[in-house]
């Protein structure tokens, strides 16, 4: 077998340099990042904080479309400007500064509003993987919003007030593959061993071993043996009651050897195999939400413009069908378990081969697919990776931010619902919406000038809302109060927490790894809570 390449210094360098997510996200979710590119409209305090934590795990290149010229106020709240930063253009001194931080990102700055630029050159966000914007009219959050939709980019709307912040993800369709789910069963097969894995298991008898390699029987092959032993009397059944599951602990304590004094010895493996009765006795079965994707009207009816990932879901039905005969491929992976170097790698490459002769099918019958659609290619890679994670396959379908301006949606019930409840995060959001249609009226934010005058504008403004949406009078006056107060600054602290958890959600869209927010984030810095909602 021919030894890998050695990795040029520069490579090693970039692997040292983005270990920590490396083990995140692994290589081909890093080479996603690097071929990413996020536009920032408006480089607030919240929007830097947003891209710092984009730039520095290596995002392949940033725009920042900003036409405003930096103030004092924009000094005071955001790292990314200096004092020689006044009166130049906010977003070209942030990118400046931005860059520094990483100069393996490639940075653009449009000194154009945004507004000129979906007039003008709408064709423009189609590039971007995730278009970020902060601080926008009512009026242009619906126009973009609409636009972006329409094109298919994702758009991750942020604001920050005082101690309050939310972000809004729109994301029409968006399929996860690398769900990363925190307690993964193990798919081992033990209900219906492919020919390979049955022989093996077949292969042992444990009561023939000498005591050294006794301890050292890889638990699978224990928990096999049990259930054999289990089903001589129970023929044509599986162990699926706490009862039965008992049964089986018990015949596995019956395999493990005694001393002279009849005392028996301690065999991790043997305990092993007990620990694993719950988790790896559960029937093999194709998961109904795994069915679902495989049978939609998406999978079934496919079209040149068919995104990958329901080409190998077409695909994986195919397989379910025939060769694997009701089952996912196997996934090929092994967990950790007391045995011996030989029999565990034997095990490993058993469950390798099987896995990696379903993916080899699926992508034949994805190259099929492909050819007769005359679409773009799917690498092999790709599905290898789609057939390993096929049983925690996940998909978002978002809703348009426009809905959220809409009255008579199912929105403005959803609102009102959750503003019944007591202490409610739902609050903040109307504020924050509120906020947004006093700025529209007034051109500035509520209690910038008068904080004391303007507490009855915005309540009108609360009123208003709150009528278009049907819903009962706002809870507490204080918070009113409180928004006045904030002047419509930005505090750093509140910038800086949102910005990172508005980024985490960009990096997830962007690798297309773990499940983003679906789809609206509010934080109280007050109080530190935070909420999720999904309009």
């Amino acid at each position: 077998m021919a030894s890998p390449s050695p990795k040029s210094p520069e490579q090693s360098e970039k692997n040292k340099q983005y270990d920590r997510q490396l083990r995140l996200w692994g290589d081909h979710g890093q080479a996603a990042l690097e071929s990413g590119h996020i536009c920032l409209i408006n480089a607030t305090a919240l929007g830097t904080e947003v891209l710092k934590s984009i730039v520095l795990p290596g995002v392949g290149s940033i725009t920042i479309v900003d036409d405003h010229i930096v103030s004092d106020e924009d000094i005071g709240s955001n790292f990314f400007l200096e004092c020689s930063s006044k009166g130049l253009n906010r977003g070209s001194e942030a990118m400046r500064l931005l860059l520094e931080i990483n100069p393996d990102v490639q940075g653009h700055s449009v000194q154009e509003p945004p507004e000129q630029i979906l007039e003008q050159n709408p064709d423009f966000f189609k590039s971007f993987s995730v278009v970020i914007a902060t601080v926008l009219s009512e009026k242009t959050i619906q126009k973009l919003g609409q636009h972006l939709w329409d094109i298919n980019v994702p758009l991750i709307l942020c604001r920050s007030v005082g101690f309050l912040g939310s972000f809004r993800i729109q994301i029409k369709e968006h399929a996860i593959i690398e769900t990363h789910p925190d307690n993964e069963q193990p798919d081992l097969r033990l209900d219906v061993p492919f020919q390979a894995l049955s022989d093996y298991l077949n292969s042992f008898n444990i009561d023939d071993v000498d005591l050294k390699d006794h301890g050292h029987i890889p638990w699978i092959v224990i928990l096999h043996k049990a259930v054999q032993k289990w089903q001589v009397s129970n023929p044509n059944s599986w162990p699926m009651s706490r009862k039965e599951k008992n049964e089986i602990k018990n015949l596995i304590q019956e395999y493990i050897r005694k001393d002279e004094n009849g005392i028996p010895i301690n065999e991790e493996n043997f305990e092993e195999a007990k620990r694993a009765v719950n988790t790896s006795l559960v029937p093999t079965f194709l998961p109904v939400k795994i069915q679902e994707f495989l049978y939609s009207g998406s999978a079934t009816n496919l079209t040149k413009e068919s995104p990958p990932f329901w080409i190998m879901c077409s695909a994986l039905r195919s397989f379910v069908e025939a060769e694997g005969k009701g089952k996912l491929p196997v996934r090929g992976v092994l967990p950790d378990m007391t045995a011996s170097t030989e029999h565990y790698v034997t095990l490993q490459n058993i469950y390798r081969t099987q896995a990696a002769m379903d993916a080899e099918i699926v992508y034949r019958k994805v190259q099929q697919i492909v050819s007769q659609l005359n679409c773009d290619t799917i690498s092999e890679n790709e599905v290898k990776l789609f057939c390993r994670h096929s049983n925690d396959l996940y998909l978002i379908k978002g809703s348009n931010i426009v809905t959220e301006y809409q009255l008579g949606t199912p929105v403005a019930s959803y609102i009102a619902r959750h503003l019944e409840e007591p202490d409610v995060m739902m609050v903040h959001y109307i504020l924050l919406r509120a906020a947004e249609i006093f700025q529209s009226e007034h051109c500035r934010a509520p209690g910038e000038w008068e904080p004391e005058a303007d507490i009855t504008k915005l309540k009108s403004c609360v009123s208003k809302l709150l009528s278009d949406i049907s819903c009962s009078p706002f809870p507490k006056d204080d918070h009113i109060h409180e928004m006045c107060r904030y002047g419509g600054a930005e505090i750093h602290t509140v910038s800086a927490f949102l910005g990172g958890c508005a980024a985490h959600e960009t990096i997830k869209i962007v690798t297309k790894q773990y499940k983003p927010v679906n789809n609206t984030f509010i934080y109280d810095g007050a109080s530190t809570n935070t909420a999720t909602f999904t309009f």
